[in-house]
């Protein structure tokens, strides 16, 4: 995708290391992996903030699969054959009785029974980083405050403290963080699911004791930091590394590790990053994780819109549709939401290029898994898919839908540091429709 120049607070519009980042702001490489760790798991520690009273939802966890740069919603669940509208695109028929998708996906039309497509989503945000702001939070962009991801939301919510592994890893893409819930509440960035995480291990040269040392040298300098400031969050910091060193040893790794799994498995999901990042994102949610988003870049097809949807079918098709059966077959379907979505749809007009645009107006999500009834479809676009004709749905709607599923109450208030209380959605409400 081609993201604008303008910046919208809190939204990254390609993959970005997190923990770098916070790296090159504290200035402690020089101190190794372990300045290196504790500053990266300072974006998902601190037991101080966990809070509890979240309503019981079927769901325990969620699995988002984001399509960056907004992907048509003709080529994949809403499909207009024999329009002028359509393309070339035919619809082939599903599990679900009644129900017809894009022919590019034949092995989700096999699982369709389990899924809640909306046709009906609608917004007003067609510029990329303001809608990936928008479908991250729940929130429009605002010049004056941050919104927490609904990931940081869930790692609030829901994630353990005492966990060695993070709440909410990101798999291969761009991520919101935390906000004003803390750094603690950002995403575990994974750049490449072929990979181990980076920063998992000690250094080179760098021995037990070397580390120990340098561990040391970081202690002095937050105490000297301390004595000097009286920051009350250099406690907080130092239970942050020792999370940290934690996680360096902790057996839970393995979680990331796809070369644990036959080939066959490997096979089912397809050899893509975005296969991988599903199936590790099934091991993640396996092993606790609370909230996995895989990201799936390349929707931004203002040109060759059919071929270039066909090939990222292509990866989407086998990597969701084995997601799903492998979640179901493992008995955690029924307590995992998978959630798949973009920014936002694109134009029924095929513009001169054979090419869609950008089209906020009228396109689809889909829900499958915990609380969410599979087999249906909710709302409806008119005859050539230029607006919405039955049953809109709102993002704060949406956001208030999942979050039910997860067991969270939408409308629960965090007071922001400059005394604003913010919900976790923008007054939206559950679609009960949507509901198991």
């Amino acid at each position: 995708m081609h993201p604008p120049n303008a910046k919208v607070p809190g939204i990254c519009p390609g993959p970005v290391n997190l923990w770098a980042e916070a790296v090159d702001r504290r200035g402690f490489l020089r101190l190794g992996v372990g300045g290196l760790f504790g500053l990266m798991m300072s974006r998902w520690l601190d037991p101080a903030t966990a809070l509890t009273g979240a309503s019981e939802g079927r769901a325990k966890a969620c699995i988002l699969l984001w399509m960056n740069g907004g992907p048509s919603q003709l080529e994949t669940f809403d499909p207009k054959p024999g329009t002028p509208n359509g393309g070339p695109t035919k619809a082939i028929a599903t599990r679900a009785p009644g129900i017809e998708i894009s022919e590019h996906l034949p092995r989700l039309a096999e699982v369709a029974d389990r899924l809640a497509i909306v046709r009906s989503m609608t917004s007003r945000e067609g510029n990329h980083q303001r809608a990936q702001y928008l479908m991250h939070t729940g929130y429009a962009p605002s010049g004056s405050l941050q919104h927490p991801s609904l990931g940081a939301w869930v790692s609030e919510r829901l994630g353990d403290p005492k966990a060695d592994l993070p709440s909410f890893v990101s798999i291969s893409g761009p991520s919101v963080g935390g906000a004003f819930l803390g750094v603690q509440h950002g995403p575990f960035v994974v750049q490449n699911p072929a990979q181990p995480p980076q920063n998992i291990a000690y250094a080179p040269a760098v021995n037990v004791g070397r580390f120990q040392q340098r561990q040391a040298a970081l202690d002095a300098m937050e105490a000297e930091f301390a004595a000097q400031t009286g920051d009350p969050r250099v406690k907080g910091r130092r239970e942050v590394y020792a999370k940290a060193i934690r996680l360096m040893h902790s057996p839970r790794l393995k979680a990331f590790d796809l070369s644990q799994e036959p080939e066959a498995a490997k096979s089912a999901y397809g050899d893509s990053n975005f296969g991988r990042g599903c199936l590790m994102a099934r091991r993640l949610v396996e092993a606790g994780v609370r909230f996995v988003e895989v990201v799936l870049d390349g929707w931004d097809t203002h040109q060759d819109n059919f071929g270039r949807s066909a090939r990222l079918c292509g990866q989407l098709d086998p990597a969701m549709a084995a997601l799903i059966r492998d979640l179901a077959e493992r008995n955690l379907l029924d307590s995992t939401l998978v959630v798949w979505m973009g920014e936002f749809g694109r134009t029924p007009r095929i513009n001169g290029n054979e090419g869609r645009d950008h089209y906020p107006q009228a396109w689809s999500t889909v829900l499958a898994g915990g609380g969410v009834r599979g087999g249906i479809v909710y709302g409806a676009t008119d005859s050539d898919g230029t607006k919405v004709a039955d049953r809109p749905v709102a993002v704060p709607d949406l956001f208030a839908t999942i979050a039910s599923c997860l067991g969270l109450n939408p409308g629960h208030t965090v007071m922001t540091p400059v005394g604003r209380p913010i919900a976790i959605t923008d007054k939206g409400a559950p679609i009960r429709e949507l509901l198991a």
